[in-house]
């Protein structure tokens, strides 16, 4: 009896799952109906407007050519209208001429005739008969005004619906992810001449593959452009991949989407482990701030926990941002650096290829230091005191400079000091490059061999910095690496 009520209520909950599919269903269908309903009468209406449109056009065209055959008519009428006003008035002449010719003919007397043959002589010469133009002014041809509409009627008959635009093709060979810019080329199956523009739609993705159901961000839209290439422009990469596909367009309508192609968008991306700062350095994100209380601020706090019995992992000076990618280290509490060593370290290690990132820093900072580090550099170490870390460090105490550090070993830079210092490290080759960032004008480079991962290290005391990740290595940059990569270093004193 039991297994026949389960068996029975597996049937019934299959039938009303079918059901509400079902009527699921159904809503859609309906809602068609009234869609399909709402959009045949737009396309009709927006047909008949067209009509109407090309009605008014030919109407136009109509009016303008009748009045021109007016104004011909016109013309003519009065030249052959004169014309025919002066020979009538010059045969009036000749005719009333003649007249008094053939009564002097008829005189019988001598003298008479003799002076009457003189005086219609003279006026015979002077006559209008003998002045006048018996060619005609105009003519009655109305002959080249006449139309022919074999042409427009073949087109007016060949008007049909504007079809769907074709699906693009994105050309991958031809597309380019360079200098934190992604240039994408598309084509079509064949020329289309009714294209009026196409759409493009991007989105940043951390999967190769196809998409997946949940999307973690959005597609961006990137409407009316009229080539078919685009390049988008002061990106940071903070995913590995994006997804692009297009679609052409014409005044009427849209058509599908391309295939979905997706473009590696290489970059170096991190983030400063707040767990690592000194703890009178305040993080957030990708900014750090000298706080001269930090210290004192902590230690209360840490007191006010231990008199709650609380662990101090929860404390709120702790803000950790622990690397997606490597294994947090082991010594993670906020002293990680302490006494003079005002360092913060990012959280994710090189371990290959090319990266670069830049820093912007207050020239104004008492002192300031970036470079890299090993994972085993010192709590106290300064940047640049030991052979566990390169940087290049700005002292601005006494008298501002800019030096290059390692091993506790220094090199004045006789350079203008930057706002924004750009740093290239090439794990493979040794080497450790930092550029003006504006300028990509080479400022240092450290040449040495990476026996382990080393990480982003910065350092700075009554100031400010903030970082700039996900960038690609410039172009600027590569070539300057090319370059120089046969010539021995300036600065084999400090490896």
């Amino acid at each position: 009896m039991g297994d026949q009520k389960e068996s029975l209520r597996k049937i019934t909950t299959t039938l009303a799952l079918k059901n509400e599919e079902i009527t699921n269903f159904i809503c859609c269908q309906k809602q068609s109906l009234e869609n399909l309903e709402v959009n045949s009468s737009r396309v009709q209406e927006d047909l008949e407007t067209e009509f109407s449109s090309l009605h008014s056009v030919l109407d136009d065209i109509k009016d303008s050519m009748v009045t021109r055959i007016k104004q011909e008519r016109a013309s003519r009428t009065y030249e052959l209208q004169s014309q025919l006003s002066a020979c009538s008035k010059a045969l009036e002449s000749s005719e009333e001429l003649l007249e008094v010719a053939n009564q002097t003919l008829c005189s019988s007397e001598a003298d008479d005739f003799t002076q009457a043959a003189k005086d219609i002589k003279d006026s015979v010469t002077m006559a209008p008969a003998f002045r006048l133009s018996l060619k005609a002014k105009a003519t009655d041809s109305m002959s080249h005004m006449m139309v022919d509409f074999t042409q427009e009627r073949e087109m007016l008959q060949a008007i049909k619906f504007l079809p769907v635009p074709a699906t693009p093709e994105i050309l991958v060979s031809e597309c380019q992810v360079c200098d934190n810019t992604v240039t994408v080329q598309w084509a079509l199956p064949e020329p289309d001449s009714k294209i009026d523009h196409y759409d493009l739609e991007h989105r940043r993705t951390n999967y190769e593959g196809p998409p997946r159901g949940r999307e973690d961000y959005p597609w961006m839209v990137v409407e009316g452009i009229c080539e078919t290439e685009y390049t988008l422009t002061g990106l940071r990469f903070d995913t590995h991949y994006m997804t692009f596909r297009v679609k052409a367009c014409n005044k009427a309508v849209a058509g599908e989407f391309s295939e979905l192609v997706t473009l590696e968008t290489h970059a170096f991306l991190f983030k400063l482990d707040a767990g690592s700062a000194h703890q009178n350095l305040k993080v957030e994100d990708l900014s750090v701030e000298w706080d001269s209380c930090g210290g004192k601020v902590v230690q209360d706090i840490r007191k006010d926990k231990n008199r709650t019995n609380q662990s101090p992992m929860h404390s709120p000076a702790r803000t950790a941002m622990n690397s997606p990618k490597r294994v947090p280290s082991a010594r993670v509490g906020r002293d990680r650096f302490t006494a003079e060593s005002y360092t913060v370290l990012g959280d994710t290690f090189i371990d290959a290829g090319q990266q670069y990132w830049e820093v912007r820093f207050d020239k104004e900072s008492k002192a300031f230091a970036v470079g890299l580090a090993l994972r085993n550099l010192g709590r106290f170490d300064q940047l640049g005191k030991s052979n566990a870390s390169w940087c290049i460090h700005l002292n601005n105490w006494l008298q501002q400079s800019l030096t290059a550090k390692h091993n506790n070993k220094a090199r004045t830079l006789d350079c203008p000091i930057p706002d924004r210092i750009g740093v290239y490290c090439n794990y493979e080759e040794g080497a450790l490059s930092f550029y003006n960032a504006r300028t990509k004008t080479l400022m240092h480079t450290f040449r040495t061999k990476f026996t382990q991962p080393v990480i982003p290290a910065f350092s700075v005391w009554n100031g400010c910095f903030s970082v700039q990740t996900g960038l690609q290595v410039p172009s600027a940059v590569q070539s300057s690496q090319r370059k120089n990569s046969g010539t021995s270093s300036s600065n084999t004193s400090l490896t």
